[in-house]
């Protein structure tokens, strides 16, 4: 008996030194066990506070589409964490997102279940009854040139049009704002009664050149454990000055990088020899074919080609090292892809020989949020096989 009495105690000692006390994503089952585990060690109350961390982390603590995605990307998130550590990520998160949440508060979002149990229970406060949903939007904020924001405040309602009274549920709430039928920018929050204050858009969140037209259709989902209700608006004006706008184009800053071979024509060439009884120089190298454009007409394609946002002709017109790939070149936030037009003012050809040149040129560019500046450049350019090639590129102050 007392044999019996020791396994039994033995395998329950065992069995509580197999339970984990930290988070296990190998995969969905390890993930679900260990979080079993650390929940079962838990008081009650603190057990419902880790599920709503849980949530919490899930719906606003990553990226991800679809709950299977979202579940992978929590795991990854939170791998190797205990209670604490987990409990504390999600106050980071809440205080982030403008959600009214706290680890160390009561209860507040019922029922949680990161795994998809939906059901709806007997008091589940997520089990909303409503028709429909209303949405109101506003501009908000002036900085002298428009509004700099839109505030979407989403209101569950009746079969008459006014709102349902409830408290005490989460309710995930998804923004997605879209700009010609491409989504451009998604958020999420909690509605936990009628009175939610919904999602101030700022139009600064929103890059600028993916806005067409400068209206944007909004569309917001609400969802409750029986359904999802979703609500949109079409054709949105939005303030062009207060968007996302990219960084200037990169550019050389350092002085104009001449070919070893480039001649100052205010220096005078030594004319050759003409004594007959002179010893015959030793053969040069062959003399490069010699291009037959002007190097300042090369330019004027080159600023051309950029103007019409023809960028792959451009960058083939150039040899610059510091331009780099093709990619980088007409980078639409630190390349040439930023330019929208450009007005040329003036070309002027400085020092010019056979292998190389520069050439001065002012002119206008606009970028694509409609910024113009006027710049003064100089081109470097060499020849390469008869053909005048931009290889260094200069602006001067």
């Amino acid at each position: 008996m007392k044999k019996l009495s020791f396994l039994l105690m033995f395998s329950l000692l065992l069995f509580t030194a197999c339970k984990k006390d930290h988070v296990d994503a190998t995969n969905t089952k390890t993930l679900q066990s260990s979080i079993n585990d650390m929940a079962s060690s838990l008081s009650t109350i603190k057990q419902i506070k880790f599920n709503e961390a849980l949530y919490i982390l899930k719906t606003f603590g990553v990226e991800a589409d679809g709950d299977i995605n979202e579940l992978k990307a929590l795991g990854q998130l939170i791998n190797g964490k205990k209670v604490p550590e987990i409990m504390s990520m999600a106050d980071q998160v809440a205080q982030q997102n403008g959600i009214e949440w706290a680890s160390t508060a009561p209860p507040s979002l019922g029922e949680m279940n990161i795994f998809g149990d939906e059901k709806a229970k007997e008091s589940d406060p997520n089990d909303i009854k409503a028709n429909s949903l209303s949405l109101t939007t506003r501009p908000t904020g002036d900085d002298g040139t428009g509004a700099t924001a839109i505030q979407v405040i989403p209101r569950l309602v009746d079969n008459t049009g006014n709102p349902i009274a409830f408290t005490g549920a989460a309710l995930e709430t998804t923004l997605e704002v879209f700009s010609n039928g491409s989504k451009i920018y998604t958020s999420k929050n909690l509605m936990q009664d009628n009175n939610f204050r919904g999602f101030n858009l700022k139009f600064s969140s929103i890059q600028a050149s993916k806005v067409v037209d400068n209206k944007i259709d909004i569309t917001v989902s609400v969802k409750t454990t029986q359904k999802t209700f979703k609500m949109s608006r079409i054709g949105l004006d939005v303030n062009p000055n207060a968007l996302k706008v990219p960084a200037p184009p990169k550019v050389d800053s350092t002085t104009v990088i001449q070919d070893p071979t480039m001649v100052d024509p205010n220096i005078p060439v030594s004319p050759s020899s003409t004594d007959p009884n002179a010893t015959p120089a030793t053969p040069a190298a062959a003399t490069p074919k010699q291009p037959a454009a002007d190097p300042k007409t090369a330019v004027n394609k080159f600023l051309n080609n950029v103007g019409s946002q023809n960028l792959k002709a451009a960058f083939d017109s150039s040899n610059n090292p510091s331009w780099g790939s093709y990619e980088s070149f007409s980078n639409p936030n630190s390349g040439f892809g930023a330019v929208k037009s450009l007005n040329i003012k003036n070309i002027s050809t400085g020092a010019s020989n056979a292998n190389s040149a520069s050439v001065n040129a002012t002119y206008d560019v606009t970028d694509k949020n409609g910024k113009t500046t006027s710049l003064k450049v100089t081109f470097g350019l060499k020849n390469v096989n008869g053909d005048w090639k931009i290889s260094s590129y200069k602006i001067t102050p």
